[in-house]
């Protein structure tokens, strides 16, 4: 069992339960060293503790079995949408968020506005992925996404979303933890270019179609082609938005593109890419999600939630 739980990519949860059961089955054992002056139990009788103890190891008997399943499941997946491996797990999320900042060379006048990122501040093997404005919706995706438990995170445009609202409202619902949607404005207009009225109006007004149609007013905000002024992050956090996450890197069908000298990933970059199918690109949104993830586990790396880091 010890030997399975170690080649788990989920290491570090495994110890963290065995330490959290191991302190109840000392709390509900009623004292912390064993009481010297009480009589031995009688033959046949239990020991005080022994059952905690069976407990705890069941527990961690059941936990194990269902980290071995879900490795099962993305390798029996991997094959079946045509990976060239599994991918990894990611690990357990930070007990406490890092601290998001403006990236250097991406700052406006503006003090205390939503920070302008590319990339999340981790040392963990991770990287995130980002779907923008939902023009492409195609169920094979939500299905392959399902089978290989792969977090995203979708910026919706409503210009492009409202014709299938459902659709996403299935994407929030499929996956165990949901996929988180957020605001990639009403029209996808090039946002520099309008009054902070104009903006404010394609911000605020993407945030109470998220809110009505799905339940939730989203905390994060991508500009269309990320281009943004001061006025598009006073609007944003006018309408309650915090962080404005950009890309460090874009998938395709048939490449990748890269925002770094290096051309590779790095640990916390966030991944673009779109809702977009054979009449835009060369391939369909699994050929997408399958080179992506053949580069992303190549290098070593697990996708992560945003959501759980920003």
């Amino acid at each position: 069992m010890a030997k399975g739980a170690h080649r788990s990519h989920r290491a570090l949860g495994t110890a963290l339960v065995v330490a959290a059961l191991a302190s109840t089955a000392t709390a509900c054992s009623g004292a912390s060293e064993p009481d010297r002056g009480a009589a031995a139990p009688a033959a046949g009788q239990q020991a005080p503790g022994q059952a905690p103890e069976r407990a705890a190891a069941g527990a961690l008997n059941a936990y194990v079995e269902r980290v071995r399943e879900r490795r099962t499941a993305r390798v029996v997946a991997a094959k079946k949408w045509g990976l060239a491996k599994p991918p990894l797990e990611a690990p357990a999320a930070p007990a406490t968020k890092p601290r998001i900042t403006t990236r250097k060379g991406f700052e406006t006048d503006g003090e205390g506005l939503p920070p302008v990122f590319t990339t999340v501040p981790t040392k963990q093997k991770v990287v995130f992925l980002t779907i923008d404005d939902g023009a492409e919706k195609d169920p094979e995706l939500l299905r392959m996404m399902k089978e290989l438990r792969i977090p995203y995170s979708a910026f919706l445009s409503d210009y492009v979303v409202k014709d299938d609202y459902g659709y996403f409202a299935r994407m929030q619902k499929s996956q165990e933890t949901g996929v988180s949607l957020h605001n990639h404005t009403l029209n996808h207009r090039y946002l520099p270019g309008l009054s902070y009225k104009q903006q404010k109006r394609e911000i605020c007004g993407m945030q109470d179609v998220i809110e009505k149609r799905f339940g939730k007013r989203p905390p994060l905000f991508r500009p269309p082609y990320g281009n943004y002024n001061e006025d598009t992050l006073r609007a944003a956090k006018s309408c309650g938005v915090e962080a404005v996450p950009l890309w460090a890197a874009e998938a395709f069908p048939d490449h990748m593109e890269w925002r770094e000298w290096d051309r590779d990933l790095h640990p916390g970059d966030i991944v673009l890419t779109h809702f977009r199918g054979k009449g835009d690109w060369k391939g369909t949104m699994p050929d997408m999600i399958r080179r992506v993830m053949n580069v992303i586990t190549a290098k070593g790396y697990a996708v992560a939630k945003l959501e759980d880091y920003v």
